[in-house]
């Protein structure tokens, strides 16, 4: 079954895990097997003023739409980009007073497409918003409170003149974005900052270990009448090289957890048990969960007790992070790793967590030697245990070869950032955003590493002059949440 852009892949039903997607012709790593737009997206209620509402980026000052005074753009290319889907909110938004939540702002643009279209298949898409998965079912009782709870407030917004819907369909619609739910990042994919469904990437089934990966991107506004104008899509990308016939696959959580963590999760948020080789067979939880090797190997109860520190210590440093005391959260993982060293195997994930936030926090603190030594030994642990396509390690690599040209190590510097750069070219593809400042960085650290191996002296030289010269630039600020993960659920 194809459709519009899609002959490439075709829909199938697996044994014991519905429909999912299958190769119809070879692919190698980095090619992009579809690109799909939105059905419908919609920005996070607490970015509603800084994210565009077409193309999803973050914008230092946007235009408001001067009717209903809640919609944000770009420019006008993105707001008349906007306005088929805006037109039907902007009027229900003046006549209801304010704008509702984000799940029943999704909920109404969904209706209303379904009002101008039908809902059969729409032009590119492979199944239809009625045959997408809900798991209303499943849902247990807090779940169904809420679900109650969104669909009265979507009456209540609901306008009278609009087509109107039966309860068990809008049901329906508000399980399929709770389960189908596609988080959208911002143009440096660093935030999550909306929710978008996009029906043919929610036929792709999970695997820990998968051979696709999604990437978000949000189009190209500003070459308004040129063939590079782009619109905002997700790419459906290739890890590996891929056969006809074999099953397309991608991850809907972080590989970085124990196997059982990952089914918890997987059950949870998705209701359904996963059963991919890495879960059945436990790989590489031995090395998540690897002790000091040598000799005086530490005990059951010692690695234990490590463990439990470990724990303790991520949820202070997750409140000291919260309210912005960064040396305390230094000082915590200094005192942490001191407990974890003599106990914990370097690619344990309880010490790669603290490694990652003692490196972030500390290149944020402008001491980027110590920084680039947690950064390095991260990456160390990271190379072992993830795919070695896999966006977030290519994310870690790059922010660790940065804080090491920060920190003045060249030559360590220039090696990370090349190996980022030929990660996310698999991952994110050679036009994104990330990828363009990656290659910008590559070019800059090859130079002064010519320069550094003609003249060490010198090379130091001018860097202490330049450092005078201007003002050191600042690292982002440490952020609170995680990587955006693939799927949004509904906290």
């Amino acid at each position: 079954m194809t459709k519009g852009g899609m002959e490439s892949v075709e829909v199938f039903t697996t044994e014991g895990k519905g429909r999912g997607l299958k190769a119809q012709k070879e692919f190698l790593p980095g090619d992009v097997i579809f690109a799909e737009p939105a059905y419908a997206a919609v920005v996070f209620d607490s970015l509603t003023h800084v994210i565009c509402h077409t193309c999803f980026k973050r914008q230092e000052s946007l235009h408001r739409c001067g009717q209903c005074k809640f919609a944000y753009y770009c420019d006008r290319t993105c707001q008349r980009a906007a306005w088929l889907n805006h037109k039907n909110e902007c009027s229900a938004i003046k006549r209801h007073g304010k704008a509702p939540t984000e799940n029943i702002r999704l909920a109404a643009r969904i209706l209303w497409k379904i009002e101008r279209e039908g809902s059969g298949l729409s032009e590119g898409c492979l199944v239809s918003i009625d045959e997408l998965q809900n798991h209303v079912d499943s849902f247990g009782e807090e779940e169904k409170k809420e679900l109650r709870a969104d669909v009265e407030s979507f009456l209540e917004f609901w306008p009278p003149q609009c087509q109107q819907f039966g309860m068990q369909f809008i049901s329906h619609i508000f399980g399929v974005i709770s389960c189908n739910g596609f988080t959208l990042s911002d143009q440096r994919g660093l935030q999550a900052v909306g929710v978008g469904i996009f029906p043919n990437l929610c036929q792709a089934n999970h695997d820990c270990w998968p051979n696709c990966t999604v990437v978000f991107n949000n189009g190209n506004h500003e070459a308004v009448r040129s063939m590079f104008h782009t619109q905002m899509r997700i790419e459906l990308r290739a890890l590996n090289k891929i056969s006809p016939g074999d099953e397309l696959t991608v991850s809907y959580v972080d590989f970085l957890n124990l196997s059982e963590e990952r089914r918890k999760q997987l059950k949870k948020q998705y209701y359904f048990n996963c059963t991919c080789e890495h879960c059945k067979k436990q790989l590489k939880d031995d090395l998540m969960l690897a002790v000091k090797a040598g000799e005086s190997k530490p005990s059951a109860d010692t690695v234990k007790e490590v463990i439990q520190l470990s724990k303790d210590t991520l949820e202070k440093i997750n409140k000291a992070r919260m309210e912005g005391h960064y040396h305390e959260v230094v000082k915590l993982c200094r005192d942490c790793l001191k407990k974890q060293e003599p106990v914990l195997g370097d690619t344990n994930i309880y010490l790669l967590r603290i490694l990652s936030i003692a490196s972030e926090v500390l290149s944020y603190l402008q001491m980027f030697e110590e920084a680039a030594d947690y950064a390095k030994r991260m990456v160390d642990g990271y190379l072992k245990i993830y795919h070695p396509n896999n966006a977030q390690l290519g994310m870690a690599v790059m922010r660790a070869g940065v804080t090491h040209w920060h920190a003045g190590l060249i030559e360590a510097g220039h090696g990370l950032i090349c190996k980022a750069y030929a990660i996310l070219l698999i991952t994110h593809g050679p036009s994104h955003p990330i990828t363009k400042d990656l290659e910008v960085m590559r070019v800059q650290t090859e130079m002064e590493l010519r320069m550094f191996q003609q003249n060490e002296f010198m090379y130091y030289k001018m860097r202490e002059a330049a450092l005078k010269n201007q003002k050191i630039q600042v690292m982002p600020e440490p952020s609170n949440e995680n990587a955006p993960s693939l799927f949004h659920k509904k906290e």
